[in-house]
């Protein structure tokens, strides 16, 4: 395999900055490509070394160089410009889910939202979180009971103050699996802009990359198995060698994902479907049967992936566009920040909502194999392209300053909450370079 002779060192430029930093082996991404993940202990102000060997010779235009100053994950440096920090990004100029989702919302009254979100969101079955972001600081209060996912919402807004200078604005997070929102845009009073994880055709909410998704990107940052990097290193066979069936596995909490497990005991040529927990539908487990777990990754030992909603978007869907099987995907109200990208027989193909045309669309695939794998191969390409760590941020950012923009009056701090620490401990020391004093400096 090639990744035995593949090398990647990286080093700081300056003999003067000695830093630690881990590179875990490349990825093969089995189409001649790698990806490389390095990832940074401390900070240095010159710039990094990359060298790419294969044996002892340079590949291509090996060694890059990084200029500097390049800060760790917990070193907090924001730029202070953020335009040139989406500039420096790349970050796309324009995103259609974005300009949707606020097109309903020319402007936002935060003293609505005051009186309204608490009493009816919040309360007893709520799954809410108020949060403030002033001068770069986050604040927060939960509404409701079923609040412990803002370590999530805490740790994506957290990292990306490290990276940039936030707007000031104060908004609401549902952490809970349905968007919330379902008023119409000329009813009175009309929607107020609840940011959820999940959007739905039949409701308002603006949408962020789900909770998966962010932290999916923090843990690769962190080096962790199972993210959207190490996911494209490990596709299992290639495409002439996976076995040319569709294959499932997951929880009950769908009545089409029971459905599946039925067509596959009478398909068994077509479909490999097994469901590993029953929770939902406990009576079914007897007849159904229950399925061993299988390993992520070995998912890909099958040529075509269905892709079924869970109680809303099932949030492996991006995990299954990465991987090099085709994609069945289930039509579905429900969809995620990046969906609106992917087209039906370009990126994937659809299946109806109640599966009843499964069978023949594994069996068009089989008979039609150049054309899936294109669309299979098509569908990859541009999720490696949406799923990228830093277009995460970029999309995080383009909403926070959507949002921030057409308030109609200054963010506040609010009774009851309670500032969001960045981290302080040895992890986070770092020296930011060419900061103009502060304020409280001078």
């Amino acid at each position: 395999s090639g990744q035995a002779q593949f090398k990647v060192v990286i080093k700081s430029l300056s003999p003067k900055e000695l830093v630690r930093i881990h590179v875990p082996k490349p990825l093969d991404r089995n189409d001649g490509t790698f990806l490389i993940r390095y990832r940074m202990y401390e900070s240095v102000n010159e710039g990094l070394k990359i060298e790419v060997l294969y044996g002892d010779e340079h590949v291509a235009q090996s060694p890059y160089i990084l200029k500097g100053p390049i800060y760790h994950e917990y070193c907090e440096c924001p730029e202070e410009d953020p335009q040139a920090w989406q500039e420096t990004l790349s970050c796309p100029t324009k995103e259609p889910q974005i300009a949707k989702d606020f097109a309903s919302f020319p402007s936002i009254n935060l003293q609505q939202m005051l009186n309204e979100v608490p009493k009816r969101f919040g309360e007893e079955r709520g799954a809410i979180v108020h949060y403030t972001i002033l001068n770069n600081h986050i604040y927060r209060r939960p509404l409701g009971k079923y609040t412990d996912f803002k370590m999530f919402s805490d740790e994506i807004l957290l990292s990306l103050a490290r990276k940039v200078l936030l707007p000031d604005l104060e908004f609401y997070i549902n952490l809970g699996d349905w968007p919330l929102e379902h008023r119409k845009v000329n009813e009175t009073p009309g929607p107020l802009p609840i940011i959820s994880w999940c959007g739905s055709l039949d409701s308002r909410d603006i949408i962020l990359p789900t909770y998966d998704i962010t932290h999916s990107t923090l843990e690769a940052m962190r080096g962790v198995t199972n993210d959207l990097l190490s996911i494209q290193g490990n596709t299992g066979p290639s495409w002439i060698n996976k076995t040319e069936k569709a294959f499932f596995r997951g929880r009950d909490s769908r009545e089409e994902r029971l459905q599946l497990v039925q067509l596959a005991k009478e398909n068994p040529q077509l479909l490999d479907a097994g469901i590993t927990g029953y929770f939902f539908f406990q009576e079914k487990e007897k007849e159904l049967g229950k399925a061993k777990l299988i390993g992520f990754f070995d998912f890909f030992k099958y040529k075509y992936q269905v892709n079924v909603d869970g109680t809303v978007a099932a949030y492996r869907y991006p995990y299954l566009m990465l991987g090099d099987s085709l994609v069945l995907k289930q039509d579905s109200p429900y969809y995620e920040h990046f969906y609106m990208a992917l087209q039906p027989w370009k990126h994937y193909v659809p299946i109806k909502r109640n599966l009843a045309d499964l069978l023949e669309k594994v069996q068009w695939a089989k008979e039609n194999d150049e054309e899936a794998k294109r669309i299979a191969k098509e569908g990859q390409l541009t999720a490696r392209d949406l799923l990228q760590p830093h277009r995460i941020y970029c999309y995080y950012y383009r909403v926070l300053q959507n949002y921030a923009e057409r308030q109609s009056s200054k963010p506040e701090i609010r009774d009851g909450m309670e500032l969001v620490p960045q981290p302080d401990d040895s992890t986070s020391i770092c020296q930011c370079q060419g900061k103009r004093p502060s304020r409280e400096e001078l």
